[in-house]
């Protein structure tokens, strides 16, 4: 059982009193881990008394070096040692490892700004070594607990609200890259006098990386503070080097995912990756090499097969289609493409005059159904869109929800290159599906829907430009505008009265107008004018 408390600022009995207390009601504890200042301005007196022998810490307590120049006086040996009886400095960086098998990694300081780094600063390079001496060692999985003084910028990415804290702007970016490398059970940080509980978070990518255990990171206030905010954190942890795998695992319902999810991507990989013809087949969601499916042949052959694969004739529509180009219902003048297998419509009501539907010819219900051809022309019609939305400064956005709709939709909205980037716009669906309890997941960059969803399962799917894609599977309700209210919120286009297509839709002439704009627009990169 272990205490971790925020900033001490010199008040020693303050703290060492309220751990008396603690012990008296609850039993013993094993340590006291400090992070954040545990000097201050007017410590010498209380100091004094604990230094010389007078009074005693009344439980093993780990502090943290020094935040300011003020301080740095305290800490007579940058490695580490003994300041009181039952007081230790850590030191500057490193590991402390208990005779139980738990593992504490420390970072003493606050980040550089400047070089050299001053003594009560850390580096890139501190940071560096201290990653260097965990990473290399045999089979690392992380730490038990990580003690730092600042909070990791963006550790409120995904989360809980942080209360007045910005945590895009407040924190260490150094920590934030710490802390992803680490993957600590536990985080504690100090310094903004708040006290701040994430959500638990994961450290592995879904369905591309083998489950690990989460992080919980807890921010705490300073002892005796006014406002009555938390200080002092009591917890109880075994040695992961203890723990079975499977109980180390476990993911808890309220997981979150990883704040740090663009230092990871950023990090340089160890191995190059697979191309996607090497890439194994059972990395994905379902074994391919099982029943469930096939990779498709890229000459259109089933391997062992030298007869041509006989295309499908698509299904029927049980009634009447909007979506079915020979259906007298579709709204002709919103059509600006028109390829073999597929086309292309302005959406109805859309979020932009440039919004637009990828839709087959034919009745299918979704990407899962369709066959070779017309998904190869589904490609080519992403890739003629990219280039005509690229040349306008713009990114696409695509989504399709299989829920409650009979013909595919692939709806495609086009979102300034300035005003976000491709991981503003993840970010932006995960928080909103985290909002509605909606379980969004990245899927391997070079797998398609086809292998992590079989046909007749429901599903949301969105797609960037760059070939990035979330995933949910659909198992209750869904919010039929999910797709649309994201693109419209304020993280993204900021037009949230836009969300509902019903609220958009525009006279017959005015539409026939935005269709002849675009259809003008597109054609240098219309490749069914040239096929």
């Amino acid at each position: 059982r272990r205490l971790a408390c925020g900033d001490v600022e010199g008040r020693l009995e303050a703290i060492f009193g309220r751990v008396r207390a603690i012990q008296a009601k609850s039993g013993r504890f094993d340590m006291l881990l400090c992070v954040g200042n545990f000097f201050g301005s007017t410590s010498e007196a209380e100091w004094a008394e604990y230094r010389t022998g007078a009074k005693k810490a009344p439980i093993p307590t780990y502090v943290l070096g020094a935040n300011s120049p003020d301080t740095l006086s305290y800490f007579p040996d940058v490695s580490g040692c003994e300041l009181a009886e039952n007081i230790t400095y850590l030191g500057r960086r490193g590991v402390y490892s208990g005779c139980s098998g738990l593992q504490i990694a420390y970072l003493s300081g606050t980040e550089a700004q400047q070089q050299p780094a001053p003594a009560h600063c850390f580096s890139a390079k501190d940071v560096a070594e201290l990653k260097t001496s965990l990473l290399s060692a045999p089979n690392f999985r992380g730490v038990d607990i990580l003690l730092t003084s600042p909070w990791p910028r963006d550790v409120g990415t995904f989360a809980n609200s942080a209360g007045e804290i910005d945590t895009k702007k407040c924190g260490s970016k150094l920590v934030s890259d710490l802390a992803a490398s680490l993957k600590p059970r536990y985080h504690f940080a100090a310094l903004e006098k708040a006290y701040y509980e994430r959500l638990p978070y994961r450290n592995h990518m879904v369905l591309q990386e083998t489950p690990q255990h989460v992080t919980r990171f807890i921010a705490l206030a300073d002892v005796g503070n006014t406002s009555k905010k938390k200080y002092l954190y009591a917890f109880s942890i075994v040695p992961m080097s203890s723990m079975e795998p499977a109980e180390l695992v476990k993911q808890p319902q309220d997981v979150t995912e990883n704040p740090y999810r663009k230092l990871r991507k950023e990090a340089p990989k160890g191995k190059a990756p697979l191309s996607a013809e090497e890439e194994p087949a059972c990395q994905f969601f379902f074994d391919l090499n099982k029943h469930q499916g096939k990779k498709r042949p890229s000459d259109g052959k089933e391997r062992g097969d030298s007869q041509p694969k006989q295309a499908k004739k698509p299904p029927q529509p049980t009634g009447p289609c909007w979506f079915c180009l020979a259906s007298p219902d579709v709204e002709k003048h919103l059509v600006v493409s028109i390829g073999t297998h597929c086309y292309l419509a302005l959406a109805k009501g859309g979020l932009s005059p440039d919004h637009v539907l990828i839709l087959p010819i034919g009745h299918y219900q979704s990407v899962v159904d369709l066959s070779s051809e017309v998904l190869e022309e589904v490609t080519k019609y992403k890739a003629a869109l990219k280039e005509f939305f690229r040349s306008k400064g713009k990114r696409y956005v695509l989504f399709e929800r299989n829920y409650r709709s009979q013909h595919l939709q692939l709806q495609v909205i086009p979102v300034p290159l300035d005003l976000c980037t491709s991981e503003d716009i993840k970010e932006a669906f995960i928080a909103q599906a985290q909002e509605q309890q909606i379980e969004l997941l990245e899927i391997p960059e070079h797998s398609d829907i086809a292998q992590v969803a079989q046909p007749g399962t429901p599903y949301f799917y969105v797609e960037l430009d760059t070939g990035e894609k979330l995933f949910h599977r659909i198992r209750g309700r869904f919010p039929l505008q999910f797709g649309r209210e994201v693109l419209a919120s304020e993280a993204l286009l900021a037009q949230p009265q836009r969300a509902d297509w019903r609220q958009c839709a525009a006279q017959r002439p005015e539409e026939a107008a935005q269709a002849r704009a675009f259809r003008r627009d597109f054609e240098p990169f219309d490749f069914s004018l040239r096929d």
